[in-house]
This record gives structure tokens, C-alpha cells and sequence, in this order.
């Protein structure tokens, strides 16, 4: 697997292990990334009137060394620029000595159009804004409209975060070694990089393995294993039983959406829990998705004992109040039924595949969210319960704020760092939506969506999103990774409608998704 997602001090980590290992020293690691970069340039721009290497004083500027040096040994015409030397003995010491063209000062950079620039400054590790001959090459190259290759992350971007630092470079490429940064998946680090390639220099996946990260990009194979396949004695009960609560009959449609939603994600039987004075409405609007009374805290504990649902979606539509918090309390305390339960870990664990009843997952959205901005930890005090189901919340960036004022309002951390603070205190899986999407888990475990769609952008996307993840939850798929799936598959069907999408074509634009990840599962095509 390479999706693991390695912090600039990991790399760091990687590097030393792989020199440690052997056989490649440092600047072998540095040869290697050089050659990889340059690659790059000589495929994509074979036409290039001139590329110019920026390099700055450490192993970034060590890398593009080595391209200006593969560069001219290949016929192109080369201008290297360099901030100052490197360190005296340092493995970029050594490329800049082996590189056959000249440095120039980088206070003296100039360039023209029809050029290609590298941008091998700073890269990953960079923690401060450009200044000086930095900030001003940049401006140079964006008023130029340059095509820029940068060496690991455009100069100016946090691999940590994403964050940009002041002025920064906007890459059309970005090369980078081994693994990616989270700064290459975090906005706006993304949008910076242009696109992505991931060059292989030698750090194998077995170094990649000493460092037991914890962050991984959100694809396919981090969870299409986990997906749930009926069997062939299969009936509805035994594909799980999603229950979505509706708001009041001017408020049902959101409700409808996630109940669709889950259907279509597999559950084999989807009720939605209407208030009394929206049965009707509810009910002129479905087909195959089931109805049922829920006003009080009773009527759902009647549902739970009578149905055994396996999974729950509380807040699209429900509306914020006293209602919400007590509903989503008695969801959270009725708990896996005894041996019902059997073998399900908390939101961090490895899911429940039985259907013998029992909750699996409350997933709280919307209303449910903001219900507890003002006690919190009432809340979270009731997910850290041995026997509570999973909670999987899915807030924006305001809903985020209103749960976790303390950790939204720390600027020092990353959008990755902050979902793991919020999910490890709210023993929650939680869902931080955004264009770059980022799930955690209480245990630390992380991912960050990358194939995320603007056409999602529409009232009642995250309706569905929430339905999605009840569905994959009812039949019995670990939190986390249902999680992790729902975001993924919810982008890709978007992205596959495309333009005039809204929130109603998402369940049915879902299936050929669904149909191609089953299909590669069973090794067929799809």
C-alpha cells in the first residue's frame, strides 16, 4: 500500500532509515530524486526555450543540483540560480560541486517567457514565510505566467499543513519522493501543487513501515476490502437496518435524501422516524424506504426493541433543541443489546459483522451537531460509554467550530491535526468536510479525501453523505473505514455527473460507483 501520508519530519525519518539500510547513501537518495525531477521536465516540456533551477541552500536545493546537471547533460539550456551555498559537507554540498553549470546569485534572477522554471528552494520542511530573493522570484515567475516543476512542494506551501506561508509558487507539477506530505492533499497545498507525481528514489515500503504512520490519502484500497458483500442467503434484515430521522412536514426532504442514500449504499432495509404531523407529507414521497411515528425518546426505544436497526441519522432537517440532544442521547445509551454486540469495538475498532440487533453507529449531522454547541461534552461523555455505539459526526467548518471552539480556533494546528484532537476527545469518528475532507478516528488514525467535486456544492449534498455512512454502517462496516468510503464514493459519483448536478441525482449516480468498486473487489470488471 502507498497511501500512507508522511509528515516532513517522517520523510525525514524514511531518509535516514533508508540510509541506514542501504545501499544508497545520501546523495545516492538525492541522485536519484534529481533524476526523477528531471524526467519530468524533458517529458513534459521537450520544447522548453530555457528552464531555469532555483536552489536554495539545503537538500531541496541539493535535488535541483542534479537536475540542472541531468538537464544540460541532455542538450538543455540551463540557468541555475542559487540562494547561497550549501552547507560545507552536506550531502547537497556535494551535488553542487558534481553540477557542471555555474551558479548565479538568486538576488540576480531573471527570466523570460517561453521558459520552464524549477523550483527546488525550499520544499516540504519549509516553516516560515518567503522573503527577500525568495519572495521576489516568485513574483517574477507569476507575473510571467511560467510553467513551474517544483522539487517535492512548491516553495512557500507547508507540507504540514498545506498552509500557504506568505507568497508561494503555483506549480503546474509537483515531484515528490516515497509517499506525499499532507500538504499536498490540504487547501490550499493542493490547489498549489498542480498535479502530483510520486517518483520511487529507493525508500522501499518496508522503511515506509517503521514509521507506523497514522495518516493515509483517501483511496480505494485503504478500505475496498471492508466493504460489505451480501451473501446469498441474504435478506433485508440480515443487510441491516438503517432508521433517519425526519424534521416536521416542512422539513422532511433532507431526511428523505439520507434515507434514499442509505438505501442505495446497501441496507437492506432503510424507515424513517417522522413526527406525527409529517406522516403524511413522508409518506407521499416513498416508495421503498419504510414510515414509522417517532415523537418522544419512548417511540424510539419502541423502534429499537421492535426493529433492531443497526445504524442511525439524526439531524438533517431535525431542527436544534432539546428534542434533538434527548434523541440523540437515547440512541447513544440504548447501546449493543447484549450478546448482540458481540465482537464490535468502539469508533476506533473493527465493526461488527452479526445480525442478531444492535446499534452499530449514530452518525450526527447538521442540527444534531449544533443541538450540543452549548454542552459538548454531554455528548461526548455519552460516546465514551463502553457499550455506546459508534458516533460518527460530520460537521463543516462552522459546525466544527461550534463543538470545538478551542481546537478551531488554534491557527498553529493543520485541518489534519484538528480532526484527530476533536475525534480523540470526542471518542467520534469525525468527519470534517471540505473541499479537502478529513477523517479521524479516536485512535489517531487519519485520512484525507482527495478526489473531492465542486459540483458537490449543493443543498443537500451532505444530506446523502450522512445516509451513505448509516448505510455502510447498517451493514455492519467498521466505523472508520465506512466513514472513509462514504466520502470517497460521494465525490466520485458527483464527479462522474459532473455539471447541473443536484443533491436528488447523487443516490442513483452512487451505483456505477458502488458497481466498479465491487467488481474490482472481485477481481472482475465493473
Amino acid at each position: 500500500m502507498s497511501n500512507e501520508l508522511l509528515s516532513p519530519a517522517e520523510m525525514g525519518e524514511a531518509d535516514r532509515l533508508a540510509i541506514a539500510a542501504g545501499p544508497l547513501d545520501g546523495f545516492g537518495l538525492m541522485r536519484r530524486a534529481g533524476e526523477a525531477v528531471a524526467a519530468v521536465v524533458l517529458a513534459r516540456y521537450p520544447a522548453a526555450r530555457r528552464v531555469h533551477v532555483l536552489c536554495g541552500p539545503g537538500n531541496n536545493g541539493g535535488d535541483g543540483y542534479v537536475v540542472a546537471g541531468v538537464l544540460r547533460d541532455s542538450g538543455v539550456d540551463i540557468r541555475l540560480w542559487a540562494s547561497g551555498p550549501p552547507r560545507a559537507g552536506s550531502d547537497a554540498a556535494i551535488a553542487a560541486a558534481e553540477c557542471p553549470v555555474a551558479p548565479r546569485p538568486l538576488s540576480a534572477f531573471n527570466a523570460e517567457k517561453n521558459a520552464v522554471v524549477v523550483d527546488a528552494l525550499y520544499g516540504a520542511g519549509l516553516s516560515k514565510p518567503l522573503s527577500g530573493d525568495a519572495a521576489r522570484a516568485v513574483e517574477i515567475v507569476t507575473t510571467l505566467n511560467l510553467p513551474v516543476v517544483a522539487v517535492d512542494l512548491p516553495s512557500g506551501v507547508s507540507g504540514e499543513s498545506g498552509n500557504r506561508l506568505g507568497q508561494a509558487f503555483r506549480a503546474d507539477i509537483t515531484v515528490t519522493f516515497a509517499r506525499k506530505k499532507p500538504g499536498h492533499l490540504l487547501l490550499p497545498g493542493r490547489d498549489l501543487c498542480g498535479e502530483i507525481v510520486l517518483a520511487d528514489i529507493g525508500i522501499g515500503a518496508e522503511i515506509i513501515a517503521q514509521l507506523k504512520t497514522q495518516a493515509f490519502e483517501n483511496v480505494p484500497a485503504l478500505w475496498r476490502d471492508m466493504l460489505p458483500m451480501p451473501a446469498v442467503d441474504a435478506h433485508k434484515y440480515k443487510r441491516g437496518h438503517a432508521g433517519v430521522f425526519s424534521g416536521g412536514p416542512s422539513a422532511t426532504g433532507a431526511a428523505r435524501l439520507s434515507a434514499l442514500a442509505a438505501a442505495r449504499s446497501g441496507a437492506g432495509a432503510v424507515t424513517v422516524l417522522s413526527p406525527a404531523n409529517a406522516m403524511q407529507v413522508n409518506a407521499a414521497h416513498l416508495t421503498s424506504i419504510m414510515l414509522r411515528k417517532a415523537d418522544t425518546v419512548e417511540d424510539v426505544h419502541d423502534f429499537i426493541g421492535d426493529r433492531r436497526p443497526s445504524a442511525f441519522v439524526l439531524g438533517p432537517g431535525f431542527g436544534v433543541g432539546d428534542k434533538t440532544r434527548d434523541f440523540a442521547l437515547a440512541i447513544l445509551g440504548a447501546g449493543r443489546q447484549g450478546a448482540a454486540g458481540a465482537g464490535r469495538q468502539n469508533a476506533a475498532g473493527a465493526g461488527r459483522q452479526n445480525a442478531a440487533g444492535g446499534i452499530d453507529g449514530l452518525v450526527l449531522d447538521a442540527d444534531g451537531i449544533t443541538s450540543f454547541r452549548d454542552e459538548p461534552d454531554t455528548l461526548f461523555e455519552a460516546a465514551r460509554r463502553p457499550a455506546a455505539p459508534a458516533l460518527v459526526m460530520t460537521p463543516h467548518e462552522g459546525e466544527f467550530g461550534r463543538l470545538f471552539p478551542d481546537i478551531a480556533g488554534d491557527n498553529s494546528l493543520s485541518k489534519l491535526i484538528k480532526a484527530r484532537a476533536a475525534a480523540a476527545r470526542a471518542n467520534a469518528i469525525v468527519l470534517y468536510k471540505g473541499a479537502d475532507t478529513v477523517i479521524a478516528a479516536p485512535n489517531g488514525r487519519t485520512a484525507i479525501n482527495s478526489n473531492g467535486a465542486p459540483w458537490l456544492a449543493t443543498a443537500g449534498s451532505g444530506d446523502v453523505l450522512a445516509g451513505i455512512i448509516a448505510g455502510l454502517l447498517a451493514q455492519g462496516m467498521p466505523p472508520f473505514e465506512a466513514a472513509c468510503a462514504a466520502v470517497w464514493i460521494h465525490a466520485e459519483a458527483g464527479s462522474r455527473f459532473g455539471p447541473g448536478l443536484i443533491a436528488e441525482d447523487l443516490p442513483l449516480a452512487m451505483v456505477p460507483v458502488l458497481r466498479a468498486l465491487i467488481g474490482s473487489r472481485k477481481g472482475i470488471a465493473g
